[in-house]
């Protein structure tokens, strides 16, 4: 396999694929945990309680299929997109329970410089 150069900006190095691991750390260690963003035990006890009152996926696709037929929903979704620590970040209003597959496929489309996924 031909190596490339970073496509960090100014970084050097080569890289068989993708960002060499010295800027992935960096890019990791900007983007801060999951408990810096408010994922903490709050936001565990939340989730549990949502996923335990909406066991099935929420997404429009899910929702149209009988409730025997829908999938089990593992991820709790906020609809405004500002996480646990935004003003409604524990409001049952804001939360959907999606399956991993759906939450990812919300993500990309709906954050900001998200990939624009669609099925």
């Amino acid at each position: 396999m031909a190596l490339q150069v970073c496509p960090t900006p100014g970084c050097p190095a080569l890289t068989p694929t993708g960002p060499c691991p010295t800027c992935r750390k960096a890019k990791a260690r900007a983007r801060g945990s999951a408990r810096s963003k408010g994922y903490d035990r709050r936001w565990e006890r939340t989730r549990a309680a949502y996923l335990d009152e909406h066991p099935l996926c929420e997404c429009e696709t899910h929702t149209a299929l009988p409730p025997l037929l829908r999938p089990l929903a593992e991820h709790v979704h906020h609809l405004d997109g500002l996480g646990p620590r935004g003003p409604r970040g524990h409001d049952p209003s804001n939360l959907q329970a999606l399956t991993q597959r759906c939450h990812a496929r919300v993500t990309a489309i709906e954050e900001p410089g998200g990939w624009n996924v669609r099925d």
